[in-house]
């Protein structure tokens, strides 16, 4: 644990490990931030209370998700790429399709999940400030790709 000391003479103790992103308040009032963590673009959210983090580009073809929209689909918070509209879960990073079966005598489409395509980054709130844990990548994502090209 790292210890600062502030201008008021209080010690403040920042959570190990962690990358600050910024102050709470801030993103909250600002709905969403990009943030650089070791040179890897990084998403910060704030939606209906709570945040969440995830790589900045599309697992697809690299889309800048800080420009999507959020839908909700089926009780789940979703950014939608603005490039090829692909769907991706804030909560899991599992991206999303409408699909049928087509065995069925009248196929009526329903939300399928592709798996989990996105990265996401753990969010930790401490002393008002907001903080991303560093990526673990031992294990990997479709949208590591594009992370690593437009680092």
């Amino acid at each position: 644990v790292d210890l600062h000391s502030s201008s008021a003479g209080t010690v403040e103790v920042e959570p190990e490990g962690l990358i600050l992103i910024g102050k709470e308040d801030d993103i909250k009032k600002s709905q969403r931030v990009t943030a650089k963590i070791n040179g890897r673009e990084v998403l910060v959210f704030y939606h209906e209370e709570k945040f969440y983090a995830m790589d900045s580009r599309c697992y697809h073809e690299g889309g800048p998700l800080c420009l999507g929209e959020i839908e909700d689909i089926n009780g789940q918070a979703c950014i939608v790429c603005p490039w090829h509209k692909y769907k991706i879960t804030l909560e899991t990073g599992e991206g999303l399709y409408e699909g049928i079966n087509p065995l069925e005598p009248s196929p009526t489409p329903q939300w399928q999940s592709k798996g989990v395509k996105q990265r996401i980054h753990k969010v930790t709130i401490h002393n008002g400030n907001v903080y991303v844990s560093p990526p673990d990548f031992s294990i990997s994502f479709d949208s590591d790709y594009f992370a690593e090209k437009y680092k």
